[in-house]
């Protein structure tokens, strides 16, 4: 939760300025830094899932579920930048997606700390590393969407709070909240891939004006990329699945 604060960069001087002032390239880092989260995402729904087809069902019916949530439904921001005037970007499936995945956190976090308290506090270090990475990204987009840095912080920082439905849920029911990890990760990962295809990168396409301009949002996709390749692989996200599977109930309790 306090990860998701991290977009309050926004306000120091000449850092707030620049962000201020490429917000449209930042929403194309933000898309890098979410395709490989729900590439990660999809291979732990996958692992939960038991099979590949299985995994890929569920990560289809997330996408679905996700695209027509509120595909009927508009959104009520509007905004320009200076005089660039441009279609706004509606955060809120993103917004569902992240909380959903906060929630699936939280039973992972419940689980690492019942199977050891090292363990726990290598989930924790895993889980904050990443976080703060993509609520930093998250709040590029919701600044793209419109809304105000006090607003995008504050929605932030409760859509974050569904952590401790997961984590408190997993504490007192661990096996039953174990059993809905799986289709979590897998409504995330779907999420996610349609708010990549569907809400950013098109953004990022229209908003681009010229060659050089279309370059630079190349640039800062594959930045957003390889900056969360390489915390994934300095610090990885992943369950030890072997140890949580062979955890007693009685442990749990």
């Amino acid at each position: 939760m306090i990860a998701s604060l991290a977009g309050v960069v926004a306000v120091w001087n000449r850092v707030g300025v620049y962000i201020e002032k490429n917000l449209d390239l930042l929403v194309s880092f933000s898309a890098g830094v979410f395709l490989v989260f729900a590439y990660q995402v999809g291979q732990e729904a996958i692992e939960h899932s038991g099979s590949i087809s299985a995994g890929l069902a569920w990560i289809l019916g997330g996408a679905v579920f996700v695209w027509l949530l509120f595909k009927f439904t508009p959104d009520s921001h509007s905004h320009a930048h200076g005089q660039h005037s441009h279609t706004h970007l509606d955060a809120r499936r993103l917004l569902v997606t992240d909380g959903i995945h906060n929630a699936a956190d939280g039973i992972f976090l419940a689980a690492s700390y019942a199977v050891s308290v090292p363990l726990g506090i290598a989930a924790t270090v895993g889980i904050l590393a990443h976080e703060v990475l993509q609520e930093i990204s998250e709040f590029f987009v919701l600044r793209d969407a419109g809304y105000s840095i006090k607003k995008a912080l504050t929605i932030n920082f409760f859509v974050s709070s569904t952590i401790l439905i997961g984590a408190v849920g997993g504490y007192f029911l661990l096996d039953m909240f174990e059993m809905l990890e799986g289709p979590l990760l897998s409504l995330v990962a779907g999420g996610i891939i349609v708010v990549v295809l569907h809400d950013l990168i098109p953004h990022s396409v229209r908003e681009a004006v010229s060659i050089r301009h279309y370059a630079q949002h190349v640039v800062w996709f594959s930045v957003g990329v390889l900056l969360m390749l390489g915390i994934s692989a300095l610090i990885p996200h992943t369950e030890p699945v072997d140890e949580l599977e062979s955890l007693p109930l009685a442990q749990s309790l």
